[in-house]
Parts: C-alpha cells; structure tokens; sequence
C-alpha cells in the first residue's frame, strides 16, 4: 500500500514535464494516402485556405505538404503564416489547435503527422446590433493610413515524419 503512495509522491513533480499539449480540436487518424495522391489534410475557412498533402516516395523527403488559396473572392479573416518564422508555442500564446495523422498507404509502419497551431487575438468590443462585429471600408482606411491595422488569428503548421521508413 506505501509504495503507490511513495510512487506518486515522486512523480509528482515530473508530471507536468511529461504532460503532453491536447489539440482544440480531436480527431481520428486519417485513411491512408497513396503515394502521389494529393489529399486535403484540413480546411481553415477563415484564412481561405486548405492544407494539401502527398507522400512523394522520396526517402529524404517522404511527404509534403502547403497551404492553398481556396477561392480568389475569398476575405481572409486570419492569415497561415511560416512555422520556422512564427516559432509557435504555448509561452507566447499560441495554442495546438489540431493534430492530423495521415498512414502512407504504400508504408503502414510510416505516418505523416502536421500540427496546426493558432494564435488567437481578443475580440474586439464593437458590435453591431447582430453580434457581429463589421469592418466598415472607410473607417479601415482611415486605420490603415494611420498606421494601426487590427491583428487577426494567425495559423501556422508543422510536418514530422512518424514511424519507420520502408525499403
């Protein structure tokens, strides 16, 4: 019976140095992907873009993957910006916004795995009558001119190879 208890008195303070960062979002691994099938990983509407992926069959680069522009007319209420540039983390408020698994279908024993990270900015306190809140072309001029342009949510996405490779 004291060992339990003598156990977790000494993990205790390990704990938080083995807990792992949970996604917002939670979601199955994905279907396995062929090499060379282009796939959508995720829709990020409010950005107007979509994460593609394909295994490339390249053993230095076995997977790749970009974001994309999901319509010409589309408003970007956030912006994906570079993982390298941004350094995302939850010390400067970024948050694991999701987790996305996706099997080769040609190596089970190997998985793409992209972590979405999102740097949400506080609402602002205007609203109209809706709830909404608007963004009025004259007043954003006038903004834009005086040198303070709102900040908007960012996203940003990391790619890791999972597994071992197959030959």
């Amino acid at each position: 019976m004291r060992l339990p208890v003598l156990m977790m008195a000494l993990l205790a303070p390990a704990l938080p140095a083995l807990a792992v960062e949970t996604p917002e979002l939670q979601r199955a691994v994905g279907a396995a992907q062929a090499v060379g099938a282009v796939h959508t990983l995720r829709q990020i509407p409010e950005a107007c873009a979509r994460l593609e992926g394909t295994f490339t069959g390249d053993a230095a680069q076995p997977y790749r993957f970009a974001p994309v522009r999901t319509s010409e007319q589309c408003q970007p209420r956030a912006r994906f910006v570079d993982y390298a540039k941004a350094q995302p983390s939850q010390a400067k408020g970024w948050k694991l916004n999701d987790v996305i698994r996706v099997p080769s279908a040609a190596c089970p024993a190997q998985q793409a795995v992209v972590r979405v990270w999102r740097l949400p900015v506080a609402p602002t306190t205007e609203r109209d009558g809706q709830g909404q809140s608007r963004i009025y072309l004259e007043d954003a001029k006038k903004q834009a001119s005086s040198g303070r342009i709102p900040q908007v949510t960012m996203f940003a996405a990391q790619l890791q190879m999972e597994g071992t490779a197959c030959q």
